[in-house]
């Protein structure tokens, strides 16, 4: 997999079709969430793209601290189901973090992690914060990571 990092000006009409439809497929469609993905703050978010064989198969969006949260952070974070088995989603995070830290030069992130994914995102070096709350009817935590 291709990890490309781009502002929203640097996206192709082609590149954003592609990843707003696969945050479609799996934040709405696989998981039966109906919510409003297109929240207007895709224009401040820097955008880590993984591509395989020219096609988008894995995403994250990642903003510096006090664009979304205080914290810099992750969010959409998203790898194509047929795509799963190849551990792109720990490659993609991991892009991610890097980009923070190359980027916005922050080594404190935090994520609105889904519950299931907890140990995912913990073998990361994300700990929860807090309790767990519904967020569009999904069980989530707060997470952040201290490096």
């Amino acid at each position: 997999m291709k990890i490309q990092i781009k502002s929203f000006e640097e996206l192709t009409t082609t590149e954003l079709y592609e990843l707003l439809k696969i945050r479609s497929e799996i934040f709405v469609v696989e998981q039966d969430c109906v919510y409003l993905d297109i929240d207007g703050k895709d224009q401040k978010a820097l955008h880590v793209i993984g591509k395989r064989n020219n096609n988008i198969v894995a995403y994250t969006r990642i903003f510096r601290g006090g664009d979304y949260f205080e914290e810099a952070s992750i969010g959409r974070v998203v790898v194509k189901a047929s795509e799963r088995k190849y551990g792109y989603g720990k490659e993609i995070v991991k892009a991610s973090i890097h980009a923070i830290e190359d980027h916005f030069k922050e080594r404190r992130i935090k994520v609105s992690a889904q519950l299931y994914l907890e140990r995912f995102y913990h073998t990361l070096g994300f700990n929860q914060i807090g309790d767990g709350y519904l967020e569009d009817g999904i069980p989530h935590i707060a997470m952040i990571r201290n490096k």
